[in-house]
Parts: structure tokens; sequence; C-alpha cells
């Protein structure tokens, strides 16, 4: 396609001057096409040239001058001036191929419309040359059968447009958005940024730059660094920023576009012009902007896809390991009730030599039938919780009473396997009442030491507490502060890839531990449950295997105690 051609300094009439005779021309003569002409932005000519108007009996000055009823006119005139509207609010010519008529002739012309650039003022002249199109039958000349030349912008937007509708990967569709937008418009940047949940952050997820241009992939930001990207996020229409004078990020000119899917932002194409100050053309915005609306549509679909593939997956990974679970469980229940009936079977059989072993067989059976409760407890609790059906009724507890009777618990467990326990409350002078439920902090406490007992075969555990002054609202009630409950033990630990998978539900971070320790596994995601129904929360951390655990939970206070002032003989 032609370049931009200015014409200040060739002698074009306008309609109020004089009009010569151009047939000799000099200047039009220079150009050497077959046909030259202006017009301004109604179709009026302006001047006229055709070096073979005289043998197709076409007179130039029954053209120059004559407005509305002019003797050379198109077939399509609505079509055609709207096509010289575009060449001058884009500054970009185009070529096409119309068919014109004179005085009952026809002529099929191969043209290509030039905007007329002025130094001052607007654009508001064309320049069109073409030539006759010799060639073409005349008996298939008709509205629709000669050849039109496209929309370059259009053909832009089918192009980007067929791309990025051919996949249902939402970072292709980004990498397509930015890549082809940026080579075609020639920006320094184009950026497709994705906006966070609440708006809380934007991110970079694709990026064309030119080579001179840092890279800004990946790169997250707080929208209200820059009153531009608040105004982005509140407002449909485009955004044009223009003479950044700071350089920031190496920017002049910016203009960003909002992405939308029935009414909802989900994207911001973002284009910038490092090199020089840009004006952006109507048309350029217009292309942006349905590109948007396209590109809008598709990130929907890809999220919508992505999402489908992760439930889908989801939903397959809780399938196993429910059955996972199920096939443990079914194993874990098995075992005491064998040990209940083995028991009972020998007392009753009469298989005990004297009165003290008979009272052993029923203390194992007794035992057995105790572990199996707890396995069906754990069981019926998770299913409450998943039901949500676990109703708690909460109110003031002595944290001393839950810790004596951790106290009378562990102790005997841990001097049978030869491991030092202790308990620490914090030194005060009132006594510390927590808000809660105390069947099931006593509950959460008891999984948490049990574990800790089970899995610790040297060394010790230690339960403490710690008191924070930090005013929560739970239920719609402020309570003073809360209390840290920590479990620590020197016992077999867990690797960090793994720890992430403790607190869900039917799983079991390994499979041998399980088998070889016993239990459902459920211990710890039950706990986690029952402290955020009482307003708390459990986290658990261990520096690898080998190397032991600690689990904490937390729960409100439901006052805050007075604190003993430490001495030196406290210490």
């Amino acid at each position: 396609m032609s370049s931009l051609i200015n014409l200040e300094n060739l002698p074009i009439p306008n309609s109020e001057m004089s009009v010569p005779d151009l047939s000799n021309h000099s200047s039009w003569q220079a150009l050497q096409a077959e046909l030259v002409f202006t017009q301004d932005r109604s179709g009026q000519y302006l001047s006229f040239y055709w070096e073979l108007g005289e043998a197709l009996g076409i007179d130039p000055s029954n053209i120059v001058g004559f407005f509305p009823e002019q003797s050379l006119k198109p077939a399509l005139p609505d079509a055609y001036y709207e096509r010289i509207r575009r060449v001058l609010e884009r500054r970009i010519p185009e070529q096409c191929y119309c068919l014109f008529e004179y005085k009952g002739q026809t002529f099929p012309l191969e043209l290509v419309i030039s905007p007329i650039l002025t130094q001052q003022g607007p654009t508001n002249r064309v320049l069109v040359m073409g030539h006759h199109l010799l060639d073409i039958d005349h008996s298939l000349i008709n509205n629709s059968a000669l050849p039109t030349h496209p929309d370059p912008y259009q053909t832009l937007l089918t192009k980007i447009a067929r791309k990025i509708r051919r996949t249902l990967n939402l970072e292709t569709i980004w990498q397509e958005t930015v890549d082809n937008l940026g080579d075609a418009l020639q920006v320094s940047r184009c950026l497709m940024i994705a906006i966070a949940p609440n708006q809380e952050y934007l991110e970079v997820k694709a990026e064309y730059r030119q080579p001179s241009c840092s890279s800004q992939l990946g790169y997250r930001f707080d929208p209200l660094t820059e009153l531009w990207w608040e105004r982005a996020l509140t407002q449909r229409e485009p955004i044009i920023i223009e003479e950044l004078t700071d350089n920031y990020h190496q920017i002049q000119s910016v203009l960003i576009v909002s992405t939308f899917y029935q009414n909802q932002r989900n994207g911001l194409i973002c284009l910038q012009q490092g090199d020089r100050s840009r004006y952006w053309y109507p048309a350029e915005l217009e292309l942006i902007q349905e590109l948007a609306d396209q590109v809008g549509t598709a990130i929907a679909h890809a999220t919508l896809y992505q999402e489908l593939e992760q439930a889908t997956l989801a939903a397959e990974e809780a399938s196993r390991l429910k059955s996972d679970f199920l096939a443990s469980t079914t194993h874990e229940l098995r075992t005491p009730l064998n040990g209940i009936i083995g028991f009972l079977k020998l007392s009753l059989d009469g298989m005990a030599d004297d009165a003290e072993e008979e009272q052993e067989f029923l203390e194992e059976a007794h035992k057995s039938a105790l572990h199996l409760l707890n396995l069906i407890n754990d069981i019926l609790d998770i299913a409450k919780i998943e039901a949500g059906k676990m109703d708690l009724e909460l109110g003031a507890i002595e944290l001393a009473e839950l810790f004596q009777a951790i106290d009378n618990f562990t102790l005997p467990q841990a001097q049978r396997k030869n491991l030092s326990f202790r308990s620490k409350l914090p030194q005060t002078l009132t006594p510390i009442i927590v808000y809660g439920n105390y069947q099931r902090l006593l509950q959460v406490m008891l999984n948490l030491v049990s574990n800790a007992v089970k899995f610790t075969h040297e060394g010790g555990i230690e339960v403490s507490a710690e008191i924070t002054k930090k005013k929560i609202v739970f239920q719609e009630q402020e309570f003073p502060g809360l209390v840290k409950v920590s479990v620590a033990d020197t016992g077999i630990g867990v690797s960090l890839d793994k720890q992430a998978k403790l607190f869900e539900k039917f799983v079991q971070v390994d499979g041998s531990h399980t088998k070889a320790y016993g239990g459902t596994g459920l211990g710890l995601a039950i706990s986690q449950k029952l402290v955020e129904a009482m307003g708390g929360q459990v986290e658990f951390y261990s520096m690898g295997e080998g190397l032991g655990s600690t689990v904490t939970f937390t729960v409100p206070l439901e006052q805050m105690p007075v604190m003993k002032t430490m001495t030196s003989q406290d210490e």
C-alpha cells in the first residue's frame, strides 16, 4: 500500500476558485497516473484528470464544481463516501474497487484513496488515483461481483479473533492477544493484565515488548499506585494517558482498555509507547475496543473450562482419597473389633489359667472397645462436619481445668513409653478464662497430645499456652485477646512437602505410618474444624522428618487475666 501523500505544493483548486482546464495539467501528468482526482469529505470533486477521459466521452468541466448532482458518481455512493470519511479519520490510505456511472455509462475502477495531510488544521481532502478495469466483463458487473479490498483493521481483528477462539488455554489467549496487537500497532509494550478478586492487585500475565524495553511480565502491583489504573477499573471507556513527563517504566503514552464478559470486567489490555508521545487514532481505538470484546469472551470461556477441569480433577482425587480412606478405615475398625471378640471368646471358653489372666483378657477387650469407640467417634464427627450439623454451645471455660485433664490422660501414656511430659500455663494472678466448648476443646487437645505420644519414641512432649492481647471479633462479639495452645514433641516429624496435606479430609500423609501407628488420619482435620467453629485456627510446624513437630491452636479469651510479674526466683 502506498504511503501517505502530502500535496500541499500541488496546485489543487477549491470549490470557490475558478476551475482550470486540467487536461494538460503538467503536475497531474507528472504523477503518471491514468486517473487522478481530489475530493472533499462530502465527496465533491475539487479537481479531476483522466488520461482516457476524452476517448471515453467524459468532460471534466461537467465534473468539478457540480455537487450534489454530479455527472460522474459511484454506483454505491453511501459505501464510497463512508470510505472517504474513514480514510480521513484514520489517516491511512485504502485500496478499493468501485463501479462509477457517467451519463448512462458504467466504469469499473481500481482506486487508491489517500488522505492529503496539511501542516495546519484538520485533514479534509483526499487524493484518489486509479485506472479503468478494461478486462472486466461488464455483464458480470453488479453490486456484489466487483472485488473489494478489506478494511485492514477488520482483517487484523478477524485474524486475532480466529486465533484466540481456537484455544481454551488461558495463557495462549493472553499471549496471542498481546503478540498480534503489539506487532500490528508497533507499540513499545502490550500487556495483558489479570484482575485479582476484589481488585486487590493487578498482575501482568502476558507481554509483548520491543527489545529496548525492560520486561514487566509477572509484575504484580496495587491498582491504587497510579490514578489511571483506578480509573481503568471503574469506567468502561478506554483510558488514554499522554505526554508522561516522568518516563515511568519507559512510558510516554498509555492506552488501557478493559475486557468484559456479561458486564463483568475480567482483564485489562495495556498498550504503552515509550519512544515518543503517541496520538491514538479513532480507528486504533475502535480496533482495540472490538478486540477487547472478543478477548473478554475468550477469557471467560477459558476460565470456565479451566475451573471445570480443576473441579473434575478434584472430584476424581476426592473419590480416590475416600476410597483409600474407606479401605484403611475398614482395616482399622476390624482390628479392635477382632481384639474384643478374641479376648471375650478366650474368657467365655475358660481359657484363662487363673482369675488374674481372665482379668487381663477383659482389660484387653475393654481397651480394644475404647479404641473402636474413638475410631467411630472420629468418623461420626467428620460426617457431622461435612453435613454442617456440628452445633456447639460456647461459654466460659477455665484453661487450667483443661490442662489438668490433659495431664491426667497423657502422663501415664508418656511414662509407659519412657517419654518426658510437661505442661505449662502462663503465670497469672487471676484464672485464664477462654470462650469455647469444654468437651470439644478437650477433644482437640486429646487429639493433639495423643498424636504427639503416638509418633514420639524418645524425648518428650510439652504442652504450653501463651496469651496475646489483641482484640478480636467472633460471632459479633468482641474479645480482649486470645490464647495460643502449643503441643510440641520430639517425634518423627513431617517433611516440608507433605505438611500442606495434613489438614485435608481423608488424606493420610504416609500410608506406611498409618499401618504402623493405626488411626483414621482424621484427627487434625476434625481438630481444625472444631477450633474454627470456636473462633480460632490450627497451625502445624515441623522442620522435617525426624525433627519433631509443633501443633498450635488459638481460642478467644473471655476476659484478660491479670499477669503475674516475673521475679528472678520465678525464673
